[in-house]
């Protein structure tokens, strides 16, 4: 089994080491003899993004800045990511991208920053920022019940779309209704650094689920010994609480 997966952006989005999302994803995949081919995708690169034979798109998080040198570059691609949540492709957004692919997003000052206009999301930043770890109850029924991660956006977020989690310790969205990040078919956007995968295994393996279900004939993962890494889980979500 093989699967396709495309970076998008990380010389440029990489905030608090966001790339870490496809070296956790590709570590998980070699460690179940699954073979990863890895495309990196940007703005300086001379290539089309070729949604039909890919698996899985990342895309990591950055500031105002370095979303607006993106902006028109991502745009030039809405078709194909259309087309590809259409398709049930897997995408994971962090922050910044998370908010580009809504309808509107005004920056601190109220300039606005181009969208992809492909879901019904608004985004509208304010000079104060929210900055801190973050706890959630997740939506997607996965064990553990927990989601952990680090957030730094000055974006308030609004959608009705299901969201990947009831926020238990931090902001989340908008921090008025206690949710936190977008779940739409296979299309996950989440505030989450930290970064986002390595410390939640459960989340890295729904991706790699899913992207094989579309692809392939099969039910569940060959499971892993995450032993280490649902003790380090674990021992952040209770810190985290017990400070809370």
């Amino acid at each position: 089994m093989e699967l396709h997966i495309i970076d998008m952006y990380s010389d440029i989005l990489n905030v608090y080491g966001d790339i870490g999302n496809l070296q956790t994803l590709k570590q998980r995949c070699e460690w179940r003899d699954i073979n990863t081919n890895i495309t990196r995708f940007t703005k300086d690169k001379d290539i089309n993004l070729d949604v039909e034979n890919t698996d899985i798109i990342l895309i990591g998080g950055g500031s105002d800045y370095g979303q607006s040198i993106v902006s028109q570059h991502l745009l030039n691609q809405r078709n194909e990511l259309q087309e590809f949540i259409d398709d049930n492709g897997v995408i994971l957004t962090i922050c910044g991208s998370y908010q580009m692919f809504g309808n509107l997003y005004l920056d601190a000052n109220k300039n606005k920053i181009p969208c992809l206009e492909l879901l019904d999301i608004e985004t509208i930043s304010e000079k104060d920022r929210f900055i801190s770890n973050i706890v959630l109850e997740n939506n997607l029924g996965l064990n553990p019940e927990t989601i952990v991660g680090f957030e730094n956006h000055g974006g308030r977020t609004y959608h009705d779309y299901d969201t990947l989690g009831e926020v238990k310790v931090g902001f989340g969205n908008n921090n008025e209704d206690g949710k936190e990040g977008l779940v739409y078919k296979n299309f996950i956007g989440t505030y989450l650094h930290g970064p986002l995968l390595p410390k939640n295994p459960h989340i890295t393996d729904k991706l790699i689920s899913e992207a094989l279900k579309r692809k392939y004939d099969i039910d569940t993962l060959k499971p892993l010994d995450d032993t280490i890494e649902l003790n380090a889980h674990k021992k952040i979500v209770n810190r985290l609480l017990e400070n809370k």
